[in-house]
């Protein structure tokens, strides 16, 4: 049956801009919900997206979000999809305290485009890049995947499959006012053992195969309303009433855009004093305004001299953000 009181104290009905994990505990197979409300009202508050291009871009947050749950390091996990068609770019981040920040580049939105349509004739068949990377960029994984199907989540199901070997379902929804979703991943059958610090008997494996698709059948049911509006511990108790589920403590998730003027500056550097100058006669003062939170950062002819007088090491980023 579900367990859902003694492994951890009560939590509030109103879950939202946080993370849950949970796990099953007699099978190898572990999941996450999350929820944004607050944290996706300040992405959005500078931007302006036609309805289609806005539900994308929430899946992508929620979905970096419950990439990022399923990993261990100590940076920023990326979601970037680049195509031919009307939305050219998407990018959705979370660091691993999951905090996030996200923007769409779009042109030429067809009229018959912007109330609804799905991922793939919105980028144009494009592709899905997952970057993994640590803070100071010494460390960097790539993964790249077509778009598949018509959604994020068909195409990240394949990603997880191809490139960490771990078959993984998400069900995604997003709207003007908050994004929501959910993530199950088939674990190593070892994983129970080491739970129960025993072993698995190999004739007991095969059911575990059952289960996992059993569990991808009940979370099939789940309709989006219900994952947009029912706590986290609703949707468990609505979807997996006859299993034993052990639901942890939430983690708070949050809008933060990391830009800063120090990387304006190195930016700046990047492009070269000759372009800098160049704009500084033209228009008096350099202005530089962040894609994702919209702050604007100015340079006046004295800060323009000051970069690219003073000594400086080279910057590793090369970006405002």
């Amino acid at each position: 049956m579900l367990d859902l009181t003694s492994h951890i104290p009560a939590i509030p009905m109103h879950d939202r801009d946080c993370l849950h994990r949970f796990l099953f505990e007699h099978y190898p197979v572990r999941g996450h919900i999350v929820h944004l409300d607050a944290a996706w009202r300040a992405l959005l508050e500078h931007r302006d997206y036609p309805p289609s291009i806005r539900k994308v871009l929430g899946e992508a947050v929620a979905a970096a979000v419950l990439l990022s749950a399923t990993l261990k390091f100590e940076g920023t996990l990326s979601l970037q999809v680049q195509g031919q068609g009307p939305m050219h770019l998407l990018l959705a981040q979370c660091s691993n305290e999951l905090g996030v920040r996200a923007v769409a580049r779009y042109r030429d939105l067809p009229r018959e485009m912007e109330a609804a349509a799905d991922l793939s004739t919105l980028s144009g068949a494009g592709r899905l890049t997952v970057t993994l990377e640590n803070d100071d960029l010494s460390q960097r994984y790539q993964g790249i995947v077509p778009i598949e199907g018509n959604g994020l989540a068909e195409s990240l199901q394949g990603y997880f499959l191809n490139s960490e070997q771990l078959p993984t379902r998400l069900w995604l929804h997003a709207d003007e006012n908050g994004v929501s979703a959910m993530l199950l991943q088939r674990l190593s059958d070892d994983s129970v053992a080491s739970r129960s610090g025993g072993k698995v008997e190999s004739e007991a494996r095969p059911d575990f195969d059952d289960a996992w698709n059993r569990l991808q059948l009940l979370a099939d049911t789940l309709k989006p309303e219900e994952l947009r509006k029912l706590s986290d511990r609703e949707i468990l108790r609505r979807l997996f009433v006859e299993d034993d589920v052990r639901i942890f403590e939430s983690s708070p998730v949050f809008f933060r855009c990391r830009c800063s003027r120090e990387r304006v500056v190195g930016m700046l550097r990047g492009v070269g004093a000759e372009e800098i100058r160049s704009v500084l006669a033209e228009r008096g003062s350099v202005e530089v305004r962040c894609d994702f939170c919209n702050r604007a950062y100015q340079f006046d002819p004295v800060d323009v001299e000051q970069i690219f007088a003073a000594p400086h090491a080279p910057d590793a980023g090369g970006t405002v953000h």
